[in-house]
C-alpha cells in the first residue's frame, strides 16, 4: 500500500512540474524571441546575428532552462508510469497556457476556448482516478539467488519461458485456389 501511495505521490509531483515548467518555458521563450525579432535573411551573417541575439537573451535562456526542467520531469515520470496516463494527466497544462497567454502575453482567451479547456480538464480528472501504471515491467533477469552468475537467465530458461511459435499448415485443394 505504501509503495502504491509513493508511486502516486512521485507521479503527481513530476506531472505538476511538467504542467508548470512546460508552459512557463514556452512563455519565456516566446517573449524572448519576440524581443529578438524575426530572421530576415538566410545569409550566414544574418543567421549568426540572429542566433547571437537569441542566445544572449536572458528571457530565451529562462525558457530553455524551464523546458529542460520539463523534459527531465517528463523523462523521469515515463520511466515508471504509463504514457497513456502521463500524457492526458499533463494536459492540465492547457489551463496554465491559457492563463499565461491572457496575463503574461495579453492575449484574448475566448469563452469557447475556456469551454474546450474545461472539457480537457474533465478528462484529466477522469484519467487521474486510474492507476499510473497498468503494465508490469518485463525483464529477462531472474530474481537474485545470492550469486552473481544467477542474475541472468540461461538460454535454456529463456527458450522455456518463450516457446517457439507453432507452425500451422493448411491444405487447400487445387480446385479451390482457382476460385480465389
Amino acid at each position: 500500500m505504501t509503495s502504491h501511495r509513493n508511486l502516486h505521490l512521485k507521479t503527481f509531483a513530476l506531472i505538476f512540474f511538467m504542467v508548470i515548467f512546460g508552459p512557463v518555458g514556452d512563455v519565456f521563450l516566446g517573449k524572448g524571441m519576440r524581443v529578438v525579432g524575426p530572421l530576415n535573411s538566410w545569409a550566414p551573417a544574418a543567421l549568426f546575428h540572429f542566433f547571437f541575439r537569441a542566445f544572449t537573451s536572458g528571457m530565451v535562456w529562462a525558457g530553455i532552462l524551464s523546458l529542460i526542467a520539463f523534459f527531465v520531469s517528463y523523462t523521469l515520470v515515463l520511466s515508471w508510469a504509463d504514457y497513456s496516463y502521463v500524457q492526458p494527466a499533463s494536459s492540465f497544462a492547457y489551463v496554465i497556457v491559457a492563463l499565461l497567454g491572457h496575463y503574461a502575453l495579453h492575449e484574448t482567451v475566448t469563452p469557447l476556448r475556456w469551454f474546450g479547456i474545461s472539457i480537457i480538464c474533465l478528462g484529466v480528472l477522469i484519467v487521474g482516478h486510474t492507476p499510473p501504471r497498468t503494465t508490469e515491467a518485463h525483464s529477462l533477469h531472474a530474481p537474485s539467488r545470492g550469486d552473481a552468475s544467477s542474475d541472468e537467465l540461461s538460454s535454456a530458461e529463456i527458450r522455456a519461458s518463450h516457446p517457439a511459435p507453432v507452425e500451422t499448415r493448411v491444405r487447400v485443394p487445387a480446385g479451390d485456389l482457382e476460385q480465389v
